[in-house]
């Protein structure tokens, strides 16, 4: 309102004088008085600000933009940012800001700070009458009146430029400076004010921009991060000049220069040493949560440490990516869990620890040890080796051991040490798939939701996907003589009691047999990756195509389960179980047990040892564990006359096909069968074609045919049905 617009009562002349007003004030009191307090009262209400709230308030409001995740001693292992529209870290307070910046940012801010009650009176009369006269207001906000602000937004903020906002603004730093303290006061300006950006606070502005913590500052970082204050876009050089000229500097080259390290890219936070990345984002949510772990921060760091090695030693050509997980066995508590190092890595953010792989051969132990458990198999039967085809829903299923070799008759503790397939197989015909697969899923293995006849014979050599850490859970569960329980990464964390699922003495004996490293000699030679210098039990397993290669085992204290292979699925390159994983577990397993080796678990009761021997040398004679009431002192093959004959070749269902570029006398197909042949014949399409034990050789037409083995007395005693097209 300019002054010619001023519009007065019309007694009110001031042509008139004193009189007139004076006359005008006696003939009517009341309205004077009335009009006076609805004035005022009209004032209040105009410039009345909304409440603050307490000092406790406040901080207790803060809500960091990050979450942290911490080991099982407190300190962070990780921090993730979870809110991406602003960025800070926790409240810091008043005694962990390092006093230099404190004293440049009052100095810069509002250097009667410690003298005034909220309001600088000359800066903000100065400041309305330029208001009120429709002219640029020079600043003249306290530290108390840009909390204020902080506090409650709908006051304008700092730098707020109307006369209503300043007095609403005057009048609110007066209230907080009767309820807060200076100190309070200036914390929370320092937590809540924002240094450049998304930078907001302190904390997030000391450790983002100079790479430090906001009490380890110094006076050239107080008058950098002052300096960012009133105008926090600016330019590094408009930056780098007021710092210089609020500390006096004469040469500001250097300043500059600081400012512009300060203001470029953004850096990961100074206390944040990203050692467990894929666990951080597993399990932070929210932000500002912070979760304390059971992970050991030495124990995490060798484990990384060890993948690290041996994927720069592979090559990115051969394999890269690997994950690594280790239990305590005695808490089920996770030590380490390293989902990946990245090095040389195509999906660096991929957590391979809780990715579903296929599990290879590393189910085998559990199966044997059901067959053990129902009396199927001891530690010392034997188990053919040798070429089957299975006929399946699907197809025929024709099983391989990996090096594509049969070694006959071999025990159980052979074929488990040394990971032959087809004998696995044929332990799973005893046991029978459906109740394989519900004993995995006790295991811990809740991948495995389809039943039996979906994953069929080849669950035996690992088809169905599984997790890392499900293997470390369901071996650590081998390792305490078949108790499964969930494995835990929270301190504190409640966890259901342990269930008994696998046969305790069952246990011992799976666990007594992956440590015999002269049992696994055939297929991993006597010096592999696997023999340690103490106690310890392992399995590898490698699945189809080279996709996946696991080691895992364990010593009588911890579970080691190493992963290696490509997050992207793609096959790795000339990597084997003792190549890939196992010189992982092997370094990690040396590192955890430098001051005391592990030593192998004192038998359960329901253990008897008993020497064995093989007839015809099958294996040689030694020292065997079985179940009290199992044992045996000799074992041999079933000679031909005791076992039940039957055709080998062709297996029901199969499926030839004729070659027009083969001679047709080239492709004749042999047919076979066991046991006893002495007179029995075979029969194709109820044509007699000759002895069964002359496995004769014959060329059938293209079509359906059935084959029949037949005795002497004519009986049939087995048949088999293909396709020759």
């Amino acid at each position: 309102m300019r002054a010619g617009d001023l519009r007065l009562p019309s007694p009110i002349v001031f042509g008139g004088g004193e009189k007139a007003i004076s006359g005008w004030l006696r003939r009517r009191p009341l309205a004077c008085i009335a009009t006076a307090l609805l004035a005022l009262g009209g004032v209040d209400a105009w410039t009345r600000p909304p409440p603050l709230p307490s000092y406790a308030e406040a901080r207790g409001d803060w809500r960091a933009s990050e979450a942290w995740l911490r080991g099982r001693d407190g300190r962070v292992l990780q921090t993730v940012r979870i809110d991406f529209a602003v960025r800070r870290l926790a409240w810091v307070p008043i005694d962990r800001i390092a006093l230099p910046l404190r004293e440049a940012v009052i100095a810069s801010e509002d250097r009667d700070f410690g003298r005034h009650g909220g309001v600088d009176w000359s800066a903000f009369g100065g400041s309305a009458w330029a208001a009120m006269h429709g002219r640029p207001a020079r600043g003249a906000s306290t530290i108390s009146m840009q909390v204020a602000g902080f506090l409650a937004p709908e006051l304008g903020g700092p730098g707020v430029r109307s006369f209503r906002g300043k007095l609403r603004q005057a009048r609110a730093a007066r209230a907080l400076e009767t309820a807060w303290s200076k100190d309070e006061i200036l914390e929370a300006y320092l937590n809540l004010a924002s240094f450049r950006g998304e930078t907001q606070g302190i904390g997030a502005a000391a450790r983002a921009l100079l790479g430090r913590a906001p009490d380890a500052l110094g006076r050239e970082d107080g008058l950098l991060l002052a300096a960012l204050l009133p105008a926090p876009q600016a330019s590094p050089a408009a930056v780098g000049r007021r710092a210089c000229r609020a500390g006096g500097i004469a040469d500001c080259s250097a300043m500059i220069a600081r400012a512009e390290a300060m203001t470029g890219p953004g850096r990961r936070l100074a206390d944040d040493p990203g050692l467990a990345p894929h666990l951080a984002y597993r399990l932070l949510k929210t932000p500002g949560q912070s979760i304390t772990t059971t992970i050991d921060r030495h124990v995490q760091t060798l484990a990384a440490a060890a993948l690290r090695r041996q994927l720069i030693g592979l090559g990115s050509a051969r394999a890269r990516d690997g994950a690594v997980i280790v239990v305590d066995n005695r808490t089920a508590e996770v030590l380490a869990y390293v989902g990946g190092v990245g090095e040389g890595s195509t999906a660096p953010a991929v957590d391979n620890a809780d990715a579903r792989r296929q599990a290879g051969s590393t189910l085998k132990p559990f199966l044997y040890g059901q067959a053990i458990e129902h009396g199927y198999l001891t530690a010392a039967s034997l188990l053919d080796d040798s070429p089957v085809q299975l006929d399946t829903a699907s197809g025929l299923y024709v099983p391989r051991d990996y090096d594509r070799s049969f070694k006959g008759p071999v025990s159980v503790r052979t074929a488990l040490a040394a990971s032959l397939n087809v004998p696995a197989v044929r332990a799973l015909l005893l046991t029978g798939v459906e109740e394989f697969r519900d004993r995995l899923w006790d295991m811990g293995y809740r991948g495995l939701t389809e039943d039996g006849d979906f994953y069929g014979y080849s669950l035996a050599l690992g088809s169905a996907e599984v997790t890392l850490l499900q293997q470390a859970a369901a071996y650590r569960a081998l390792a305490d003589r078949g108790r499964y329980r969930a494995l835990v990464l929270k301190r504190g964390e409640a966890v259901d009691a342990p269930k008994q699922v696998t046969d305790p003495a069952a246990a011992w004996i799976v666990a007594n047999m992956l440590a015999d490293a002269d049992a696994r000699a055939i297929t991993f030679g006597l010096d592999s990756a696997l023999r340690l210098p103490f106690w310890a039990a392992a399995k590898t397993g490698t699945s189809k195509a080279m996709r996946d290669n696991w080691c895992v085992g364990f010593s009588d204290r911890f579970t080691v389960a190493v992963w290696i292979g490509n997050s992207e699925g793609d096959s790795m390159s000339r990597v084997s179980g003792t190549s890939g994983a196992a010189p992982i577990w092997r370094d990690v397993m040396l590192a955890l047990h430098g001051n005391a080796p592990g030593r192998a678990p004192d038998a359960p009761a329901a253990v008897e040892r008993r020497g064995i021997v093989y007839a015809d040398g099958t294996e040689a004679p030694r020292s065997e564990y079985f179940l009290s009431g199992t044992a045996q002192a000799s074992f041999g093959a079933a000679p031909a006359a005791g076992r039940r004959p039957r055709i080998t070749n062709p297996a029901a269902g199969a499926v030839y096909a004729l070659d027009p570029d083969i001679p047709l006398p080239r492709q004749r197909i042999r047919f076979r069968a066991s046991g006893a042949t002495a007179g029995e014949r075979l029969t194709l399409d109820d044509r007699d074609i000759g002895a069964a034990a002359d496995a004769p050789m014959v060329l059938p037409a293209p079509g359906y045919h059935r084959l029949a083995l037949i005795d002497a007395n004519g009986k049939v005693l087995d048949r088999s049905v293909f396709t020759v097209r």
